[in-house]
Order: C-alpha cells, then sequence, then structure tokens
C-alpha cells in the first residue's frame, strides 16, 4: 500500500471508529501525545516501533483531513534539504549555513 492509499485507509478508519476527523487543533495535539508516548517506550526500553507507527498514522490521518498529500510532499522536502549546506557542531547538531 502507498502513501496516499494509505493516508486514505487511515482515514476511513476514524471514520469507521466514529474518532475526530475535523478538529484539526485536537488532531495536532494528538499527534504530539504520540510523540511524547514514543520518546517514553524509548526511555523505558519499551517497544518503540508499536509507538512510532501510532505517530505515523496519527500524522497520515492529519494529512487526509488537511488533504494533504504526504508523498509528494515529503519528496519535495527532501529535495530541498539534499540542496541545503550544514556545518556540524561536532554534537549530533548542524546548523544550515545557506541561509
Amino acid at each position: 500500500m502507498n502513501l496516499p492509499d494509505m493516508q486514505k485507509a487511515i482515514y476511513q478508519n476514524k471514520i469507521d471508529h466514529q474518532f475526530n476527523v475535523t478538529n484539526v487543533e485536537k488532531e495536532f495535539l494528538s499527534l504530539y501525545g504520540e510523540v511524547g508516548e514514543a520518546f517514553d517506550a524509548y526511555r523505558k526500553n519499551q517497544d518503540v516501533g508499536e509507538e512510532l507507527a501510532d505517530v505515523a498514522i496519527y500524522l497520515l490521518g492529519l494529512a487526509e483531513i488537511l488533504s494533504i498529500d504526504l508523498e509528494r510532499e515529503i519528496h519535495k522536502k527532501m529535495k530541498i534539504n539534499q540542496g541545503r549546506r550544514y556545518t556540524s557542531y561536532g554534537n549530533g547538531y548542524a546548523k544550515r549555513i545557506d541561509e
């Protein structure tokens, strides 16, 4: 299943189970909460994969609610990022230098 099909399936699952599909603010907060749960699972050495799946599901659902083709947007952003230049701070962080 490709990303656009996943978006549609996730949206349909939300409708089928009477989850929110209209309150965008609530979806952003829920996505934020799922990221927090994933971090908590990581810290506790628990199943991070399942929590990251929840993050992806909320993200794809939100994209569908907003009528955003997330696959297309990811490809566009990856192309932009590949053309950017960065300098490393040496601690896993980098600063963009082509601003």
